[in-house]
């Protein structure tokens, strides 16, 4: 499995930022995001399905939009109106179990991460 992620940074409360994973060589049944703050647990923030179906954590629905560009094997994450709570190491994740299963269960496989970090 090879996860590449790019994207990260750091902006203000209300900012926005677009993360990218080229992703290759994983079976496919969730491929998604997921994030770690210094402390805290891992947690699945967002995956799209083989179906094309998008599932995502409660904390960011509304606000982050995962999609994906199969001719280029990539997966994006659009996050909107950030807030301090979403400051973390986001990583690219894959996992060979459904998304529900993986965003609750946790993933399988992940990149090296890219940071976000948003401030008040």
């Amino acid at each position: 499995v090879h996860l590449a992620e790019s994207g990260g940074g750091s902006v203000q409360s209300g900012g926005s930022l677009r993360l990218s994973c080229v992703a290759s060589g994983y079976t496919r049944g969730c491929v998604g995001w997921l994030r770690q703050a210094p402390g805290k647990l891992r947690e699945g923030v967002a995956g799209i399905g083989s179906d094309g179906g998008t599932h995502y954590d409660d904390s960011v629905k509304g606000r982050f939009t995962i999609s994906e560009d199969k001719a280029k094997n990539t997966v994006y994450l659009e996050m909107n109106n950030l807030k301090p709570e979403d400051t973390a190491m986001y990583h690219c994740a894959t996992d060979e179990r459904i998304c529900p299963l993986a965003l609750v269960a946790g993933f399988g496989d992940w990149g090296q991460g890219t940071q976000v970090t948003v401030s008040s």
